[in-house]
C-alpha cells in the first residue's frame, strides 16, 4: 500500500512522537491525538488504512474505541498499544477483532512490523449487527444472577465468553456495557439483564 494513512491516539504525547517519527520515515502519513475521544471521531469520520490506539486512556478506553470504529467501519484495522501491564487486554482485543498489538516500549522495527502486516493482512469483517440475540440474552441473563461468572468477566474477557456462539461484535458489546446498542436490538432488558451491563458501565475504563 502507497503511502499509507494512519491514525494514531494515545494520551502520551512522546509515544505519539515515535511513532510520527517511525512511521513518517517510511513515507507514512500519521495524524495523533492525545485525546481518545477526538481520535474515536477522527476514526469514524475521516479516511484512514489504520487505526493505533492505546488500550488505557483517561477519557475512553481502547476496547471502547476497538469497539466504536469497527462498528462504522468493519474493514478499517486496528492495532493496540499496550504497556507490560495490559498486555492480556491486548491479546483480548485481538480475539474482539483487533489486527495485532504493540508493546511499549516498542522498537522502531517492532512498530514496523506490526503495522505493515496489519495493513496488508486483509481480514474479512465480521458482522457489526446482533446475530444471537438469544445467545446473547442468555450469557446477560446468567451474569446477572452469577456472580463467579462476573468474576471471570472482569478477569478474563473474551475468554469467559468463549462457551458462547457469539460473533466478535456481540462479545465486544457484552464486555464493555454497551447497553444501548444491545437493547436497540433485541429491545428492554429485564433488571437482571441490565445488572451486569450496568456494573460494567460503572466499572474503571479498560
Amino acid at each position: 500500500m502507497e503511502n499509507p494513512r494512519i491514525i494514531a491516539i494515545d494520551d502520551e504525547q512522546v509515544v505519539l512522537d515515535s511513532i510520527v517519527r517511525v512511521l513518517g520515515a517510511e513515507g507514512m502519513t500519521v495524524e495523533t491525538t492525545v485525546s481518545a475521544r477526538e481520535g474515536l471521531a477522527m476514526a469514524i469520520g475521516r479516511a484512514y488504512d489504520l487505526v493505533l490506539c492505546d488500550i488505557r486512556m483517561p477519557e475512553i478506553g481502547g476496547m471502547r474505541v476497538l469497539r466504536d470504529v469497527k462498528r462504522a467501519r468493519p474493514t478499517l484495522p486496528v492495532v493496540i498499544i499496550t504497556g507490560f501491564g495490559t498486555v492480556s487486554s491486548a491479546v483480548q482485543a485481538m480475539k474482539l477483532g483487533a489486527a495485532d498489538y504493540v508493546e511499549k516500549p516498542f522498537t522502531p522495527d517492532g512498530l514496523l512490523a506490526v503495522v505493515r502486516a496489519a495493513l496488508t493482512a486483509g481480514r474479512p469483517p465480521e458482522p457489526q449487527g446482533i446475530v444471537h440475540a438469544e445467545e446473547m440474552l442468555r450469557v446477560l441473563t446468567r451474569a446477572g444472577t452469577d456472580s463467579a461468572f462476573v468474576e471471570e468477566l472482569f478477569s478474563t474477557g473474551a475468554d469467559a465468553l468463549e462457551g458462547y456462539t457469539l460473533t466478535g461484535p456481540e462479545k465486544l458489546a457484552i464486555l464493555t456495557g454497551d447497553l444501548r446498542w444491545i437493547e436497540e436490538h433485541v429491545g428492554p432488558l429485564v433488571p437482571v439483564q441490565r445488572r451486569w451491563l450496568e456494573q460494567r458501565l460503572s466499572a474503571e475504563i479498560w
